[in-house]
């Protein structure tokens, strides 16, 4: 056969495809190269200055179920400079608010399940103002697969990490990790993605985006190479994208580059803000415009700006009567720039550095209720309870994140998910509860039961 008798070529060559389709799976990294020399500029409806040295790639992880078309719980932009080799992830909370053709304002995430990639394509392209080149879409549930074909990632687990779910899908989820490095097989890695704390979606997107890293720095390391087979027939079953192979094959020439410089990891600048019992994030259109024009590096001119100060007055207008933002004034929420390098030249100033990481996290402690970030999720099955809770947890002082409805809606009793050293702050509540020990010290989950009044 031709691969006995090629062993060689044909072994790089699939080292090269298995790293383009990996980093699309796990950290959506595209790359597309033209021969064209002079390269003139387009300017999109939003004003934005573009040109073809740049490429857009939407990264979707969907989560499907067997009774309906599933939401995309993960979605990402992917921009790649050709030019300079800069590499830039933009995470799209999925609670993002905006207007989706054909169904009004809604989470983007519902784009999905109203028409595709499609419709999440024009959605995102409207939202960020510029035209989405690709997308790529996998299925969430096929991740641990990748993982268990590369023999697991090493994760830095920043925190404790303590949630149980009885009705999740899967027959129930139970997820419990400690702080500290480890290595993980598909199932961990899938349960290390999944956890819901106190940040809600701003952590969930970190975490992501920290799982992204950790794949990339295994796919790069040579002793994959053997593995090569393997890891190709678990994405070529996972893996849907209208980017042809050979533009795939192309990312190959832009790996060292990645390695070299490091890839940035940002979010949509905005305001967390709920409505009876469903969190959104608002996003800020003028300040999202101008990341965007950045990426591209250009500055936001006249006529862009107008037209991103006339999007955020119709958005403003948009907003319906009684939705509350949690914090005051639009955020922006950027990301600690995180590059991917994988250095091994550093790794012994790492392991010098754990001792103080540990000695920190030991240390940590929320000084009041206005330090510890609380995520809410009614599994009550009362509609509005959610909400009243975090009118509540607002009125003694601590900094809710969000409210979601769980999968849950017989929940008895109410619980509490925090630090130990959280107790006191959490103590004379004004509804029954009860107080487990399992998150950060600066964090807290409440799950509201139907015993809350």
């Amino acid at each position: 056969m031709r691969i006995k008798r090629k062993t060689r070529r044909n072994y790089t060559r699939l080292y090269i495809l298995a790293a383009v389709i990996c980093l699309f799976t796990a950290v959506g990294l595209a790359v597309h190269f033209y021969d064209n020399e002079d390269v003139q500029p387009v300017v999109s409806e939003a004003g934005l200055e573009t040109n073809e040295n740049v490429l857009h790639i939407m990264i979707m992880g969907v989560d499907s179920r067997n009774d309906d078309v599933g939401r995309s719980d993960t979605l990402m932009m992917l921009t790649v400079n050709k030019e300079t080799g800069k590499t830039e992830l933009m995470s799209v909370p999925r609670d993002t608010r905006v207007k989706i053709e054909g169904n009004g304002y809604d989470k983007i995430n519902h784009a999905y399940a109203f028409g595709g990639h499609k419709l999440t394509k024009s959605t995102v392209e409207n939202l960020l103002g510029i035209p989405v080149d690709y997308y790529v879409l996998i299925d969430v549930k096929s991740f641990e697969k990748i993982i268990d074909a590369l023999d697991g990632i090493d994760i830095d687990v920043e925190k404790r990490m303590y949630y149980e779910d009885p009705w999740d899908d899967n027959g129930g989820l139970v997820i419990d990790l400690y702080p500290g490095m480890q290595h993980m097989t598909g199932e961990k890695a899938i349960q290390y993605v999944r956890f819901r704390d106190g940040e809600g979606d701003i952590g969930r997107i970190g975490r992501q985006q920290h799982f992204m890293r950790a794949v990339l720095a295994k796919m790069l390391h040579p002793s994959v190479l053997p593995k090569i087979p393997r890891i190709l027939e678990a994405i070529s079953k996972t893996l849907e994208t209208d980017m042809p192979l050979s533009e795939m094959m192309a990312i190959a020439q832009l790996l060292p580059d990645i390695r070299e410089q490091g890839m940035e990891s940002v979010m949509i600048p905005g305001t967390p803000a709920f409505l009876d019992d469903v969190s959104y994030w608002l996003p800020d259109i003028l300040a999202l415009r101008t990341m965007v024009a950045e990426e591209m590096g250009n500055v936001l001119d006249d006529n862009a700006r107008e037209n991103a100060e006339a999007l955020n007055k119709e958005y403003e207008a948009s907003l319906p009567k009684g939705i509350v933002a949690l914090k005051d004034g639009a955020i922006t929420q950027q990301m600690q720039e995180d590059k991917t390098k994988d250095d091994e030249n550093k790794e012994h100033k790492k392991e010098a550095s754990e001792t103080k990481k540990e000695d920190k996290r030991k240390s940590t402690k929320a000084e009041g209720p206005g330090q510890i970030s609380v995520l809410v999720i009614n599994d009550s099955g009362v509609n509005g309870a959610g909400a009243k809770m975090v009118n509540k947890l607002m009125s003694k002082g601590f900094n809710v994140t969000g409210v979601d409805t769980g999968n849950k809606a017989d929940r008895e009793h109410t619980i509490i998910v925090t630090d130990e050293s959280n107790v006191n702050w959490f103590y004379g509540m004004p509804f029954p509860c009860t107080i487990m020990d399992g998150a950060d010290p600066m964090e807290a989950v409440v799950y509201v039961g139907k015993d809350f009044n």
